[in-house]
């Protein structure tokens, strides 16, 4: 018995493996007669394991999904990134799964060997999470389960949304992704009313059901996460500023993250940078670290500060 328990572990092993295997693979695998393999598979489905197979010269058996979820097997790496995955879930910003996520893990660290519980457990016990100064944004697990579904079968979303001022609006979009950058969720969309693309904090929306029709898939204008980044990050600046870079706009580009601003062509020779953040210290260090020369369009108070390090890194290096 113990035998036969330790192979159909290893077969229930090799058909995860996305590809089809032919009897003769898995009797030679499993040193066993064809006859051995067709039994065992019956047993694995028997258990609740959806194991399809197909007839013929090339016929062979391939783990499909079923409408129950058997028992996984999941070797020592897998098993430690499930646990880690679900305990950070835990904690996360999707609200909804915290419960989910800690019922999950609880089963999960009770069948793990204990080489491996002792594993997950240091990494719980010394473990230290940094506070936030105040809480965060957290979306809702079935908002975020009907947004991604609409993405994927191309179904038009209404929308209540809460601007940054705190105003509403309806909005009609064709959603196309979802980014998560830190403790936010952001979608991606083609806003219908406005004809124009635009990004929108998922934890602002509030959907309305049912979804709308379906909708003929666009081209998205450029890659949605440095969209994310640039929208996100101007949004939250608190000082602004245009500077001339004495450099051709592609060499700029590739020294500088799309987060920290966007350059626009002015010649050959010069293109300009627009940059922000929420101190001008902040700024000054960016343009240093370009290492070329600049013009400070604006503003003056950017010129005075840099005015005032030039002198101040001249004293320190007579």
């Amino acid at each position: 018995m113990l035998e036969t328990s330790a192979r159909l572990l290893r077969l229930l092993s090799l058909l995860q493996t996305p590809r089809d295997w032919t009897g003769a693979e898995l009797a030679e695998r499993l040193e066993v007669s064809t006859r051995t393999v067709r039994n065992d598979v019956d047993r694995l489905r028997n258990l609740g394991y959806p194991v399809h197979g197909t007839r013929g010269a090339v016929g062979g058996y391939r783990l499909g999904a079923g409408a129950a979820l058997p028992p996984l097997l999941l070797d020592d790496e897998e098993a430690v990134a499930v646990a880690v995955g679900l305990r950070t879930a835990a904690a996360g910003t999707v609200t909804g799964i915290e419960e989910t996520s800690l019922r999950a893990l609880a089963k999960l660290e009770q069948v793990l060997p204990a080489r491996l519980r002792r594993r997950v457990s240091a990494l719980a016990a010394y473990t230290e999470r940094v506070p936030h100064d105040e809480p965060g944004p957290t979306v809702d697990a079935a908002t975020l389960s009907l947004i991604s579904a609409a993405c994927r079968d191309r179904e038009r979303l209404r929308i209540d949304y809460v601007r940054h001022d705190g105003s509403a609006s309806r909005r009609d979009v064709e959603p196309y992704r979802l980014v998560n950058w830190g403790r936010r969720w952001y979608l991606v969309a083609f806003d219908t009313d406005r004809d124009d693309w635009r990004t929108f904090r998922v934890d602002r929306i509030d959907p309305r059901t049912p979804t709308g029709p379906r909708f003929t898939p666009r081209e998205l204008p450029e890659d949605v996460v440095d969209r994310v980044r640039r929208g996100v990050s101007s949004a939250a600046w608190r000082h602004r500023a245009h500077i001339v870079v004495h450099a051709p706009a592609e060499v700029v580009a590739d020294r500088i993250n799309p987060a920290v601003g966007t350059v626009e062509p002015v010649d050959e020779q010069s293109c300009l940078l627009h940059t922000g953040a929420d101190r001008l210290e902040t700024i000054a260090v960016w343009i240093g670290l370009l290492d070329l020369d600049f013009t400070v369009r604006h503003p003056p108070e950017l010129a005075t500060l840099l005015r005032t390090l030039a002198h101040r890194y001249q004293r320190a290096a007579p």
